[in-house]
């Protein structure tokens, strides 16, 4: 019987895709182990013995017989670090598939251009994936006779099939082109240092000229010299094009974690590697009139918003809560630390007037919760900020996570997080829409992640389809995000696709009666299911957890167990409640389930909460 074990570089953050693979294995009753984050660094560096020996260790203990490998960052590394497993694995008689060891097949998932190489370098030996297999194609590839895949994992729905149709003529037809740059603005603070969101917002909505278009983008290079100069190149090349109204700085990670130290040579982890405040206000002239916006640092977190504020003139500042620290390996906090430093800095962006998005649920969601818990955590994210002083809130949403999500799912989700989040607004609160493709929704195949792109904007339009100014802001994920980092070129005509995709869509809508399908009893039933298992879900903990609102209160909720991670890498055991769930993907949408795999109650979800808390409590 095949066991399958999966296992990435410790260099990669995202284990969603692995995650999924697991899921399906398990879907055909075959057992799949993901390595824990001790293997996954011993990957790193597996020259050493002691590494290599808790590599192997694993495998041997989980009695694996398939081992596949994702590695999503840079192709030469690639190559390199597949390579050495591969010689590491050979060299040795108890797993070398060529001296009748226990491992028979190994796999290798990355990008299009590091799958090439690979079978460049060793054949036909190992099968590869590009990330654009449909889940049937997945086991299939990985061994899994087709009469054991459920019929299901072949299903999509109508409502995806039209709208990749429609991507699929408008990116033949190429009307992407049709679609020029935008006029200059000419209210009095545009393209100044006093330039703000709303401002931009206000007057595009009052030409008709929403909604505004937001990338996040930035060049890679080793050199960092060279990185910042071709970073500048790229600035003044997209602000004179006309396509783009806000660049968020792709930053390092180094850049996140350690702004304004000495890096010696620390490895960068990809991204613009802007170190000083002179390198950022040089970004900041650079890409005027657009406006600018950073990710914000791992530790020292209130300074570094100032600095960002102080320089780059934010046009708002982006906080993820509970994620970039420990939890996800992305910084040196503890997750208690980690919230007492962000509630300190929403205080700061208060007190400067800024608008603040929750870089929350996705994060979750990568993490394997399911879309309650996607939704109720962008609420609490929200309602935190509202009561520490923010006036306005940039609501990110991340459709296609995971990308198994059905789009009519997407829908429900996305009105509902809607409905939930501006229950809030009233005259000193706004909210703000921005949604977004799916970190890893598309195909490496060029011309299909076009149509695709259009197709995930034809869904924005479909989420509010009776309101004429949404959303508001798109963040535009290009369509090479599955090959390479987007350039100028690619970014514009992303932006373009986008753009042609609003437009021309409508029209489509129509033809095809596609109403029928989004604006349907059983769209509107689903939704207002969600409604109430999310609000019911709110109130317990605002019941259950004293002072919810604060960063002590959201400290809780997620030891508590409210906000299910069932695949968070890091912490796991300081978190048992976090990660003792079980989710899975069901009809498009991912749910709690229980020991039989069925959608498991929100009922029975909160007795188990309060179940494992009074024991804790007693013991």
């Amino acid at each position: 019987m095949r066991r399958y074990g999966l296992i990435k570089s410790g260099l990669d953050a995202h284990t969603l895709g692995m995650h999924n693979v697991a899921q399906l294995l398990e879907s055909c009753a075959f057992s799949a182990f993901i390595a824990d984050a001790k293997v996954t660094h011993a990957i790193d560096t597996i020259s050493d013995p002691a590494s290599f020996e808790a590599f192997k260790k694993w495998i041997l203990d989980k009695n694996i017989t398939c081992l596949g490998f994702s590695y999503r960052l840079d192709p030469q590394q690639a190559l390199q670090v597949f390579g050495k497993i591969v010689y590491y694995i050979d060299k040795d008689r108890d797993l070398c598939p060529k001296q009748k060891g226990c491992l028979r097949e190994i796999y290798f998932a990355g990008l299009p251009e590091s799958c090439a190489q690979i079978e460049k370098e060793f054949g036909a030996r190992f099968q590869t994936f590009r990330g654009d297999e449909t889940p049937a194609e997945t086991l299939e590839k990985l061994g899994i006779p087709s009469n054991l895949i459920p019929k299901a994992l072949h299903k999509i729905s109508l409502y995806d099939e039209l709208r990749l149709d429609f991507g699929k003529d408008l990116i033949n037809r190429e009307k992407q082109f049709s679609i020029p740059p935008f006029k200059e603005y000419s209210y009095r603070e545009y393209g100044t240092l006093q330039d703000l969101l709303v401002k931009r917002l206000d007057y595009a909505k009052k030409l008709n000229l929403l909604p505004l278009t937001r990338v996040h983008a930035g060049p890679y290079l080793k050199d960092r010299e060279k990185a910042l100069a071709l970073f500048s190149q790229w600035l003044k090349k997209l602000s004179k094009s006309g396509y783009l109204d806000i660049i968020s700085i792709g930053s390092s990670q180094l850049s996140q974690s350690r702004f304004g130290e000495d890096w010696g040579d620390l490895p960068n982890g990809g991204g613009i590697p802007i170190n000083s405040e002179l390198e950022l206000r040089a970004v900041s002239e650079d890409a005027a009139p657009m406006l600018v916006r950073a990710y914000s640092a791992t530790k020292n977190i209130a300074t570094s918003a100032r600095i960002f504020e102080n320089h780059l003139n934010m046009a708002w500042h982006a906080l993820s809560l509970w994620w970039f620290n420990r939890l996800d390996g992305r910084g040196p906090l503890s997750l208690r630390q980690s919230l007492g430093e962000h509630i300190e800095t929403l205080k700061y962006i208060a007190k400067a007037g800024k608008p603040y998005e929750p870089n929350t649920p996705h994060h979750f969601a990568f993490r394997g919760s399911d879309d309650i818990t996607y939704v109720a955590s962008a609420y609490l994210a929200a309602r935190t900020a509202k009561r520490l002083g923010i006036r306005h809130l940039v609501l990110q949403n991340m459709l296609n996570t995971p990308k198994s999500t059905w789009g009519l799912r997407d829908l429900v989700k996305s009105r509902v997080l809607l409905r939930l989040v501006r229950s809030l607004e009233d005259e000193n609160f706004r909210v703000i829409y921005q949604p977004r493709a799916g970190l890893d929704y598309f195909s490496p195949d060029k011309e299909r992640a076009k149509n695709q792109l259009a197709a995930v904007s034809a869904l924005m339009s479909d989420i509010e389809p009776e309101k004429k100014n949404s959303p508001e802001i798109i963040h535009v994920v290009s369509y090479s995000e599955a090959l390479f980092l987007a350039n100028p070129d690619v970014i514009n005509e992303s932006i373009q696709i986008t753009k042609a995709a609003l437009k021309f869509y409508p029209e489509f809508r129509q033809i095809n009666s596609i109403s029928d399908l989004t604006l349907s009893i059983d769209v509107d039933e689903e939704a207002l299911e969600m409604w109430d298992e999310a609000r019911r879900l709110i109130e317990d903990m605002e019941i259950n957890i004293k002072g919810l609102y604060t960063g002590d209160g959201l400290y809780k909720a997620f030891k508590m167990g409210y906000l299910p991670v069932p695949h968070l890498w890091e912490c796991r055991e300081d978190f048992p409640h976090a990660v003792d769930w079980t989710t899975k993907t069901i009809n498009g949408g991912v749910h709690i389930v229980d020991e039989y795999g069925k959608k498991m109650p929100l009922r029975k979800r909160l007795a188990r909460i309060r179940n494992l808390n009074a024991v804790r409590n007693n013991s």
